[in-house]
Order: C-alpha cells, then sequence, then structure tokens
C-alpha cells in the first residue's frame, strides 16, 4: 500500500463539490457528497485539529447518502470564528451551518471525537434538531481521566509551552513533524503496516492545517474541557455511539455510563481499533450506521 488512500476508488465514485456558505460573520467550507435527492442527508463534523479528510474514508462506504462535511472554523479551509472557539462558540456555528445550508427536512449529524462533544452540545444548547444522532469515538468522558490521562496531560503541558513562546517558535511547534508522528503512531492500532503508513501520511497533510496559534491552544482547551456526559441527558434525538475497544482517549466503561445518561441510545463496540474508527474501520462504521438509519446497503 503506498500514500495513496485506500479507500480512493469507492470515494471516486461519489459526486463531489467543494462549498462556502457564511455562518456568522465568518467564511465556511464545507463539501457535498452525493446529491441533493439522495437520500437521508448527514452532516458530518470531524475532530480536533483535522478536517473534512478524515471522515471521507466513511463516507467513501456510504454510496448513496447525501453528505455535508465542513471544515470546522479556523482548520482546514473555513476562517476562524470571530468569537472565541470553546464549546458554545462551535455549538452556535453548527446550527448555524445547518441553518445555511437551508435543508429541506433537518439532516442526521454526525461527529467524531471532538466533532463529538461539537454535535452533542449544540443539540443541548441550540435549536438544532435531528432526526437521528451519530457519535464515532464519543468523547465519554474527561481527556485527563482516560486510559492514557499521562500522555493528555503531556499534551496540555505542549499546548501551553506552545503559547508561551513567542509567535514563530509557538506555531513551529504546533506543526513539528516529529511531534504529529507521535501522536499518530499513539493512536493508530492496526498491524497492517501499509495503512499505518498511510493514517501517518494523512496526519501530515492535515493534522497542522489551522488558521493560528489562537484557534488551536482555543479549540484543544474545548476538546479537553468538556466531554459528550455533560449534554446527553438533554439530547432527545435517537442516537447511536460507535466506540472502540482499544480507544486510549475515553475507557469503555466510560462508553457503557455514558449511553446510559442518554433518553434514546445504543452502543456499538468496535474490536481491535482505538480511536481512529474513521480510518481503520470505516467499512464497518458505515454498516453500523446505514443499519441505524435503515438503509440497505
Amino acid at each position: 500500500m503506498t500514500d495513496r488512500s485506500p479507500y480512493s476508488a469507492r470515494l471516486g465514485r461519489i459526486p463531489v463539490s467543494r462549498r462556502s456558505v457564511r455562518t456568522g460573520e465568518s467564511l465556511t467550507t464545507y463539501w457535498e457528497y452525493g446529491s441533493p435527492g439522495d437520500h437521508p442527508t448527514i452532516v458530518m463534523v470531524h475532530g480536533f485539529r483535522g478536517d473534512h479528510h478524515g471522515l471521507e474514508p466513511v463516507v467513501a462506504h456510504l454510496e448513496g447518502f447525501h453528505i455535508l462535511s465542513p471544515d470546522i472554523p479556523g482548520f482546514g479551509e473555513s476562517e476562524p470564528m470571530k468569537a472565541v472557539h470553546d464549546i458554545d462558540g462551535y455549538a452556535a456555528w453548527l446550527n448555524d451551518f445547518v441553518s445555511a445550508v437551508d435543508l429541506p427536512e433537518p439532516p442526521v449529524v454526525l461527529g467524531h471525537s471532538f466533532g463529538s462533544i461539537v454535535v452533542s452540545a449544540a443539540l443541548a444548547r441550540t435549536p438544532l434538531r435531528a432526526p437521528r444522532v451519530i457519535l464515532v469515538n464519543p468523547i465519554a468522558a474527561p481527556a485527563l481521566a482516560g486510559p492514557r490521562g499521562i500522555l493528555t496531560r503531556l499534551a496540555v503541558f505542549y499546548y501551553q509551552l506552545a503559547a508561551w513562546l513567542p509567535e514563530r517558535l509557538g506555531f513551529a511547534l504546533l506543526r513539528n513533524r516529529a511531534i504529529v508522528r507521535v501522536m499518530s503512531e499513539t493512536m493508530a492500532k492496526t498491524r497492517d503496516k501499509g495503512l499505518r503508513r498511510w493514517i501517518h501520511n494523512q496526519h501530515d497533510l492535515y493534522f497542522s492545517a489551522f488558521g493560528n496559534r489562537a484557534v488551536v491552544l482555543e479549540a484543544f482547551q474545548a476538546s479537553v474541557g468538556n466531554d459528550v456526559s455533560e449534554f446527553a441527558a438533554d439530547i432527545v434525538d435517537r442516537t447511536l455511539l460507535i466506540a472502540a475497544d482499544q480507544d486510549d482517549i475515553t475507557p469503555i466503561a466510560a462508553q457503557h455510563v455514558l449511553v446510559e445518561r442518554f433518553p434514546d441510545a445504543s452502543l456499538e463496540i468496535l474490536p481491535s481499533v482505538g480511536h481512529l474508527i474513521h480510518y481503520e474501520v470505516p467499512e464497518q462504521a458505515a454498516g453500523l450506521i446505514r443499519s441505524f438509519l435503515e438503509v440497505p446497503a
């Protein structure tokens, strides 16, 4: 396997368009897969430091769906918000985005990792409604309480150091390829050398695509300072949690506690994978999504 995506053939069969829409005082860039006539529509929200590319392997296995996948504000090709990039800011942005794309009916909403917190906060704290909700690798408990809390504490120090350093040095630290590789090696669980190489390449390409230092520091604080459990009880929409048994960020026991906090939720656990469900087992994730939405393959 080379640096070419193992999912490119499937993805190439799906029509895609790059679009932009104004959300509040900033511009959000998003990718539309499929056509508006396809059903159902899913709005996908990616995780911290990533962009829409990260969820494309899942998109590749959802041919026939209509999918809108934005870069969240301050990452990828979307402009930073004028507001602080905290969880309330991102929740308001998601509500604004769904309103701005003016869909004929409420979409299914999916969030991965930090995106799971953004989606949950938006459903709990804004007028956003969804017929179904899907949270992949949901952040079920405070990151510092995870099975590798020591690594999270090191990450906190890393981002604090980047904030304390002069602008140029802090920016260089945040984009240091060696540190990005350590993060990637830690998260990847697959033993397939080719797939690991491709995952590392994806992180090299897209893990440092942020607008400025302030954005990434604010978003990091939002990612470790909040979790889905804060919002679960207020999410009345039917919800699917897709978790992983080797996730270093959230212990599997916390996922079992989390699902009980929702009024109407179910939990699926994928084996032998960690926090990169979207990269390592997207076909299995897509199968669970199809079943949950009652859409046959």
